[in-house]
């Protein structure tokens, strides 16, 4: 089963990144590569279990369901539904800790899911670079103003 790694810096305090973060309807906010996003049966954005279904700016639909949210560890999980990119069993998890050496934030973002083998290498590449990494970016660029 492939895992997938990636971590930042973001030059804000945790509690302000997490408000971000933590609304799961929020990615055209942050990131580069959702241009729409909507919860289905417009249940609240915090609430276990609600599915955000967004649009990718390259084409292509996601839907994720929301595993768990918790506002104490500033940490979520969720799992994709559906997804362009031909994986299995896809849960990821975003967890943000206080750097208190100049009240920065170290976000972290991971998943593991199963695939084709033929397809694990390439899968974890994107998922690593054009989402995970790209999102963190988007959101250090988003608080470095």
């Amino acid at each position: 089963m492939p895992k997938v790694y990636v971590s930042s810096v973001i030059p804000a305090p945790a509690a302000e990144v997490w408000r971000l973060v933590r609304n799961f309807n929020g990615l055209p906010n942050w990131t580069p590569f959702v241009s729409e996003s909507r919860i289905e049966q417009n249940a609240p954005p915090d609430q276990i279990g609600c599915i955000r279904n967004f649009t990718l700016k390259g084409g292509g639909r996601v839907r994720e369901r929301l595993l768990a949210l918790s506002d104490y560890d500033l940490s979520m999980s969720y799992a994709i539904l559906e997804s362009p990119m031909e994986v299995r069993d896809y849960v990821a998890s975003v967890s943000l800790s206080p750097v208190t050496e100049g009240n920065a934030t170290f976000a972290e973002w991971s998943a593991e899911f199963d695939c084709a083998p033929s397809r694990e290498a390439e899968l974890t590449r994107q998922i690593g670079d054009h989402v995970f990494r790209a999102g963190l970016e988007g959101l250090r660029l988003r608080f470095a103003r």
